[in-house]
């Protein structure tokens, strides 16, 4: 019997500590699903097609591992995949708290769920995808926090938001 599980976030973007959980989830269990959330309740940095993308390519060495969209309750996500649960990483208490509401609120909603708690390597654990998109936004150093591909996007976007708003600032000037 395959054992499945799934890992849900919105990887805005997927940093060192999302691919130390994925890669030992990966080792534990037969199939691990990557669902990358849509999140249109979150305003993203990246298109869900980027993160998709982001998320693919830096763990595309990992045989047991599919990115998928996901879009609505984890519950139904999981059934959907045939998952035993989720996998979640847990950096530290506040991770924890909320994690334990999640899992307490989908096992009502679903009494076979599991949640399965990961702790990243110590030297990830501070690491969150909100820090890294505001050390990139102030033109911090994040190749410490995300890999090479990941970086170049986070460089990207920054060029990219640079550039919209001094065209905003010329046409302000104009008017």
């Amino acid at each position: 019997m395959t054992t499945t599980v799934v890992y849900p976030g919105t990887f805005d973007p997927i940093t060192l500590g999302h691919e130390d959980v994925l890669r030992r989830a990966c080792t534990l269990f037969d199939r691990v699903v990557v669902g990358v959330a849509a999140a249109h309740h979150k305003k993203t940095m990246f298109t869900l097609a980027q993160r998709m993308d982001m998320v693919t390519e830096v763990l595309a060495d990992v045989h047991n591992l599919e990115v998928k969209v996901f879009d609505g309750l984890v519950v139904d996500f999981c059934a959907a995949n045939n998952a035993a649960g989720v996998v979640r990483g847990v950096r530290n208490h506040t991770d924890f708290d909320f994690e334990a509401q999640m899992a307490a609120m989908n096992n009502i909603l679903s009494p076979s769920f599991d949640t399965i708690v990961l702790l990243p390597r110590p030297s990830l654990q501070c690491i969150s995808s909100t820090l890294v998109r505001e050390i990139s936004n102030l033109g911090g150093d994040v190749s410490a926090l995300v890999s090479p591909p990941v970086g170049l996007a986070l460089a990207q976007a920054k060029r990219m938001s640079e550039q919209m708003a001094a065209q905003l600032s010329a046409q302000a000037l104009a008017s």
